[in-house]
């Protein structure tokens, strides 16, 4: 009925995942993202969450789903980073390099971070690197093609996507030659930081993969 009815979802990610698979989801993004008119987003910190009622307040002319997380993450420097506006445009460049970066690190929600982080050891060691945050698929794909090559160019294929939900989807920004962090099981119950060693979702994991990808 294209109402502008906003759906807030909340226990994003395996994050909270000692009560086992029922506070594990996986597949529901992937439904979100395939639900015909619907607009998801999922903010990385406070103040995306912020730009995403200010872009509907003046955009929204349809149904809306926030996927927020329950676990604590941190608020990003945005002195140091690019400012959270970005959002309404569905991605943006959060971090970047002064020289043509050798891979793009891409994620949403709480894993955002994992990104900085390896984007930050990147910058250390001298490997140019990016980070881009995608809050929303579907507002990111209704912005020029002009714009979608100036945050994502098809040129750096040296790409890795970090979200700790399903996969599917993922491919279109990873490339074919980048990699899919992305959860591909569910079940195990123990502590946040087990089950993001378990399944990958750690800082060591995501710079070992944005490694390979900057060769």
């Amino acid at each position: 009925m294209n109402l502008p009815v906003t759906y807030i979802f909340t226990h994003d990610s395996i994050g909270v995942g000692e009560d086992g698979p029922t506070h594990q989801p996986i597949e529901q993004l992937v439904q979100l993202r395939a639900t015909p008119g619907m607009t998801t987003f999922r903010p990385g910190d406070a103040n995306e969450v912020a730009e995403v009622w200010r872009y509907l307040i003046a955009k929204q002319d349809g149904p809306v789903a926030l996927a927020l997380s329950r676990q604590d993450l941190p608020t990003l420097d945005r002195s140091r980073f690019a400012p959270a506006s970005g959002v309404a445009k569905g991605g943006y460049i959060l971090a970047d390099s002064t020289e043509t970066p050798k891979v793009i690190l891409i994620a949403s929600g709480s894993e955002l971070g994992l990104a900085v982080s390896a984007y930050e050891a990147l910058s250390k060691d001298g490997i140019p690197a990016r980070v881009v945050s995608l809050p929303s698929w579907e507002v990111f794909e209704a912005q020029p093609q002009s714009y979608r090559d100036t945050v994502l160019p098809p040129s750096i294929t040296g790409r890795v996507t970090i979200e700790a939900a399903s996969p599917i989807g993922w491919d279109r920004y990873a490339g074919p030659t980048g990699e899919i962090i992305a959860m591909r099981g569910f079940g195990a119950s123990a502590p946040a930081g087990q089950l993001a060693k378990k399944f990958g979702f750690t800082p060591d994991a995501v710079l070992e993969a944005a490694r390979r990808q900057a060769r």
